[in-house]
């Protein structure tokens, strides 16, 4: 598969997750970041792909501990939430 059809492929399953939290998330942290990533980084990223939501949330908010083949600094810089917009109008309903 070539480069781009990876990416669309890994941008598409980011940020089609099934909430907007999640989409927001993981979609955010992939947009932000995947630019710089290695081959190394791409693929752990698939893998984080595969997880639960539930999980992925709990993680980067530090509300669980992510298992070992999770830590590192792929998972710090999706805990620093520094990428995450909300939508028009949607932080006015809070």
């Amino acid at each position: 598969m070539d480069a781009d059809a990876t990416i669309r492929k890994l941008r598409f399953r980011a940020s089609h997750r099934g909430t907007r939290e999640a989409d927001a998330m993981v979609g955010g942290f992939f947009e932000s970041y995947h630019q710089n990533w290695t081959a190394e980084e791409f693929a752990w990223f698939e893998e984080l792909l595969e997880q639960q939501d539930v999980d992925i949330m709990a993680w980067a908010m530090g509300t669980a501990a992510p298992p070992p083949e999770f830590q590192g600094p792929m998972m710090d810089t999706l805990k620093r939430l520094d990428f995450i917009t909300l939508p028009p109008g949607l932080s006015k309903q809070y």
